[in-house]
């Protein structure tokens, strides 16, 4: 039986401190770009947001020395590293998006590659990675002092997991699905029965469908695409591939069509997707929308000559609830490998990151896409994409964006090397974080923005929720609705978790009243089904003329 063990180190790390960043009003309908700090230590190619505003980061640790020094002389000491056994440096920080300061954490065990997802009662749970990490567990309580760091149980995971995914299940547990030559999924956290047999992997549950999905040599499999379906069931994307299985039988229930024109969008093809917003103030038809990625030859031909073939300049969506589904493709204005897509409050998804030629990998890329594009899933075909405003710095291998409660999008990472490299490179290691504000934070549009003032902060399934709120100016005529978001865990690409559900509206808008500002309420309810919405906190957004509020974290259950 494999010795489960609890590293802890609670330590007390003074903040690198700025002065705060205020949200900025875009002057334009394309955007804006606002750059939070030069330097926050360490290049991310993971990042997730916390229900306190703060947002854990992280890099791998066989990196070398990051550019942030662990306090009090608390260095990593590890025999199986292979670049540096002994490391004073961080190589994970925690960011305050209130105040805009940040603090080193100390990671004990590779986390290359991993994965994430938050539990129901907001605690990080971060698995798998490399070496000496790739059979751990990780966790994250969030705390608003500066003694919360990271937990280690090494050697928790029944198999090794590198380049796997999470998703968070109605039951609040974390399914951890696929890896590097692991065709199979486990649970976290396990059974009784199991933590105690997993030396014969009996908590591990073999996935036919992913054996056969990478082609020969080249593994196009890794990251695959998760996502949570209403019916309880997961779909999952790998390569061009798809499928809807029952978990809980190990089951493939629904075989899909391949994603039109072959060409693959997993890793190291790295497209993207997402969950389109489930709404339910009508029949809830899931959809899925993949984006991007790279032609079928392009990493083989990057290994062979260094030619860097065009990215794939096409987005597919995949009505599931469908007798017979099939793909609707779009092609975007500009083609991405590596992009991130980003839900945004109103439900409009950002396209952002990421290069216009090559794959994923070190060195693998080139013509970086500094332009996000913003989808917009309900307007008509062939107007469905708005261009933004492009940013100065290049997005590539290992970076990564991910929405704030604010509504703005918070971009880092970027490391297309194998180490932290500064200089005689293309696109050196990059330390820069900066956000995007989208247009609906144009000053044009305050007075339309509306400010939440008052709703409880738990969300119960079915329940009655009343929403308080006040807007300079409101238009009769448009629509209000409430939205809640759940954070993403953001690694390559993939945004893991990531759902948006528009609540059922009970009672429409009514004026309550004016004292500084005209005061409103609607009254809502709450996620029907755990299936819908998994237990666990949310950012809750109101958006009215389709212009969101700051957003209020509540927590649903």
């Amino acid at each position: 039986m494999v010795i489960k063990f609890i590293l802890i180190t609670l330590l007390v790390f003074a903040a690198i401190t700025t002065k705060p960043v205020i949200p900025l009003e875009t002057s334009g309908l394309e955007g804006e770009w606002q750059l939070l700090h030069e330097n926050i230590g360490i290049s991310p190619m993971h990042m997730q947001l916390l229900h306190n505003d703060k947002v854990v980061m992280f890099d791998r640790t066989d990196i070398g020395p990051s550019n942030i020094t662990l306090p009090f002389n608390l260095c990593r000491y590890d025999p199986f590293d292979s670049v540096l056994q002994k490391d004073c440096t961080a190589h994970s920080v925690l960011y305050d998006i209130r105040t805009n300061m940040f603090r080193p954490l100390s990671i004990r065990t590779d986390t290359w590659c991993s994965s994430g997802a938050v539990l129901a009662d907001g605690t990080l749970v971060q698995t798998g990675g490399y070496n000496d990490g790739d059979h751990t567990v990780r966790t994250m309580v969030p705390c608003d002092n500066e003694f919360c760091d990271w937990i280690e149980f090494p050697g928790y995971l029944t198999e090794p997991r590198w380049f796997s995914t999470d998703q968070l299940l109605p039951d609040g547990r974390v399914i951890i699905v696929g890896g590097r030559r692991q065709f199979s999924y486990e649970f976290y956290p396990m059974g009784l029965a199991d933590y105690f047999s997993s030396f014969v992997n009996s908590s591990s549950y073999l996935l036919d469908f992913l054996k056969g999905t990478s082609d020969g040599v080249i593994e196009n499999n890794l990251y695959p695409f998760v996502h949570l379906l209403p019916d309880g069931n997961l779909f999952i994307f790998v390569n061009v591939r798809s499928v809807v299985i029952d978990y809980k039988h190990n089951q493939v229930v629904k075989y899909l069509p391949a994603i039109t024109g072959e060409d693959p969008r997993s890793y190291p093809y790295s497209g993207s997707s997402v969950l389109l917003p489930l709404d339910e103030n009508k029949l809830v038809e899931p959809e899925v929308m993949v984006c991007g990625g790279a032609q079928r030859d392009a990493y083989v031909d990057i290994k062979r000559d260094r030619t860097f073939a065009r990215a794939v300049p096409t987005c597919g969506r995949i009505k599931l609830s469908d007798e017979n589904p099939s793909w609707e493709m779009e092609t975007m204005p500009l083609g991405r490998v590596m992009g991130d897509m980003v839900i945004l409050p109103n439900g409009d998804v950002i396209i952002i990151n990421g290069a216009g030629s090559g794959t994923a990998g070190w060195d693998n890329a080139r013509d970086p896409v500094t332009r996000p594009v913003i989808y917009h899933p309900n307007n008509l075909p062939n107007t469905r994409f708005s261009v933004m405003q492009p940013t100065s710095i290049p997005r590539l291998y290992n970076s990564g964006a991910i929405l704030i409660t604010d509504g703005r999008v918070l971009v880092a990472g970027s490391n297309p090397n194998q180490f932290y490299n500064f200089t005689n490179v293309e696109f050196p290691t990059d330390l820069r974080l900066e956000a995007f504000s989208p247009p609906y934070l144009t000053k044009e549009n305050a007075a339309l923005r509306p400010v939440i003032v008052s709703l409880d902060e738990v969300v119960e399934y079915k329940k009655q929720l009343m929403v308080t709120f006040t807007v300079v100016k409101y238009l009769k005529l448009a629509k209000v609705t409430v939205r809640i978001i759940a954070p993403s865990f953001t690694t390559h690409s993939l945004g893991m978790n990531q759902r948006m559900v528009v609540l059922p509206e009970v009672r429409n808008v009514s004026f309550v009243g004016e004292l500084l500002d005209r005061t409103y309420t609607i009254e809502v309810a709450g996620p029907s089904t755990a299936e819908i919405a998994p237990p666990g906190y949310y950012m809750l957004y109101l958006v009215h003329a389709g212009v969101p509020s700051p957003g209020k974290w509540v927590k649903v259950q």
